[in-house]
C-alpha cells in the first residue's frame, strides 16, 4: 500500500499540471472551431509543426521566446490553409485533416535532417523558462504544483476560463454558436458565416502548434521525430468525448497528464508492468474520465462537417 502511495507525490501532481498543458491548449481552441462547425482531424499536424517550428525559431534567434513566435506563425499559417481548403474550396474535412498528418509528420522529420542533419543527439536550443508565482509558490505542497509553472502552462488553463466565458457569454461566442448551428439562418441576419469560420480555424492552429511548442521549449529544449507523440487526436477526442465544452475537455487533458505522470513514474518504479501497456496508460485513464464526468449541457452542432453554400442573390 505504501508502495502505491508513494507514486503519488508532489512531484506526480506538478507533473500533472504540466503535462496537460499541451492537449488543453490544443483542445480549446478546437472547441472554438468545432462550435463553428468544423472538424479538425489534422490537429496532429499542427502540434508537431509547432513542436518544430518552436525550435527552429529558438536556434535561428537564441531565444525560446521567439521560438514560441515561430511556432504560433506556423500554426497560424497551417489553420489558414486548412481553413481554406475545408471552407472556400469545400473539401471533405476528414480526408483533409488525415492527408495534413501525413504530411506533417513527414515533413518536419525530413526539415530537421535537411537543416541539422543525422545526428546522436538532436539540436538543443533556449527555452521558456518556469516563472514562480511569488508568495503563492510558498504554499506548502500547492505551493509547488500549482505556482511553479512556465507561463504557456498556467496560460493553457487560464484559456479555459476564458474560452467558457467568451463562448457561452459573449456575442462573439453566440456568433460562433450559430454558425455551426444554423448557417443559413446566422448569414441571414448579417453574421459572415465564412469569417467567423476562418477565424476559429486560425484561431485552433494557432493554439495547436502553441501546445506543440511546450512539448519542445517547455518540457523538452529539442525536437524529435514524431514527439507530438498523438496528443492532437486526443485533444480532437477529449473535445467530442467533453461534449464541446472547453471544461469537458480539459478534464480529458488533466488526467491525459495523470496518466503520462503515473506511467513515467511506474517505470522509475520498476512496476512490473509491460512496457506498451503504460505507454497507452494516459489515453485509456482520460478516454475513461471525460466519457464518466462529461457534462450535459451542450451538444454537437447541428452543422459540424457540413460545408456552407452562400445562397445566391437575385
Amino acid at each position: 500500500m505504501n508502495n502505491i502511495l508513494s507514486l503519488f507525490t508532489e512531484e506526480f501532481f506538478y507533473a500533472t499540471i504540466r503535462m496537460a498543458s499541451p492537449v488543453i491548449l490544443a483542445a480549446t481552441g478546437e472547441v472554438f472551431l468545432q462550435r463553428s462547425g468544423i472538424i479538425n482531424l489534422g490537429m496532429e499536424s499542427m502540434v508537431i509543426y509547432g513542436a518544430f517550428f518552436g525550435v527552429l525559431g529558438s536556434a535561428l534567434t537564441g531565444s525560446g521566446w521567439m521560438g514560441l513566435a515561430a511556432a504560433m506563425l506556423a500554426g497560424t499559417i497551417t489553420g489558414l490553409l486548412y481553413g481554406f481548403i475545408v471552407i472556400t474550396l469545400k473539401a471533405n474535412q476528414s480526408v483533409t485533416g488525415t492527408a495534413f498528418n501525413i504530411v506533417g509528420i513527414g515533413l518536419t522529420s525530413f526539415l530537421a535532417r535537411v537543416i541539422w542533419g543525422i545526428r546522436e543527439l538532436p539540436v538543443q536550443v533556449d527555452t521558456i523558462k518556469p516563472w514562480s508565482v511569488p508568495i503563492l509558490n510558498k504554499i506548502p505542497f500547492i505551493g509547488h504544483i500549482l505556482f511553479d509553472h512556465s507561463p504557456l502552462v498556467y496560460l493553457a488553463y487560464i484559456l479555459v476560463g476564458v474560452a467558457t466565458f467568451v463562448i457561452f457569454k459573449t456575442t462573439w461566442g453566440l456568433k460562433v454558436r450559430a454558425v455551426g448551428e444554423n448557417p443559413r439562418a446566422a448569414a441571414s441576419i448579417g453574421i459572415n458565416v465564412y469569417a467567423w469560420r476562418y477565424f476559429c480555424a486560425i484561431l485552433a492552429g494557432c493554439l495547436a502548434s502553441m501546445g506543440g511548442a511546450v512539448l519542445s521549449l517547455v518540457d523538452l529544449n529539442m525536437f524529435v521525430d514524431g514527439m507530438s507523440g498523438g496528443r492532437g487526436y486526443f485533444a480532437l477526442a477529449t473535445v467530442i468525448l467533453g461534449r464541446w465544452h472547453p471544461v469537458g475537455a480539459a478534464i480529458g487533458g488533466l488526467v491525459f497528464g495523470a496518466g503520462n505522470a503515473l506511467q513515467m513514474r511506474m517505470q522509475a518504479f520498476g512496476v512490473k508492468i509491460p512496457s506498451d501497456l503504460l505507454l497507452i496508460l494516459p489515453f485509456v485513464l482520460a478516454f475513461l474520465a471525460v466519457v464518466i464526468f462529461h457534462g450535459k449541457s451542450s451538444a454537437k452542432p447541428a452543422a459540424l462537417a457540413k460545408p456552407y453554400e452562400k445562397e445566391a442573390t437575385i
